[in-house]
């Protein structure tokens, strides 16, 4: 198969051609905000309150533990809590051994 030249008609470089990403495809329109009042989204880092308060975690601080669970009995996850790993498995294991001592319920209903 012989070679073939580009032609001339069409350029190499697509910023020139009108696609690409930095113009976009021509005729298309920019969407609009659906908030045009807020800002860009900025979030707070949650820092970990049982490693802020350097306190252990014990099975039988009921009123501790409670914090961390749902009104239906489940642990809350860590991205709601804002604990680091290490304390996230403390407060588990602190809990499920407060569910055996049946100090906490397992399911409230």
């Amino acid at each position: 198969m012989p070679f073939k030249p580009r032609s001339s008609s069409r350029p190499f470089n697509k910023s020139q051609s009108g696609g690409g990403r930095p113009g976009g495809r021509p005729g298309e329109r920019k969407r609009e905000s659906r908030f045009p009042d807020r800002g860009p989204r900025f979030f707070q880092k949650k820092t970990c309150r049982l490693c802020a308060e350097h306190a252990s975690l014990d099975f039988k601080d009921v009123e501790r533990l409670r914090k961390f669970m749902t009104e239906k009995g489940k642990i809350l996850p860590r991205r709601i809590t804002g604990n680091c790993a290490k304390c996230q498995r403390m407060l588990g294991r602190a809990l499920k051994r407060a569910r055996h001592a049946a100090l906490i319920a397992f399911q409230i209903d």
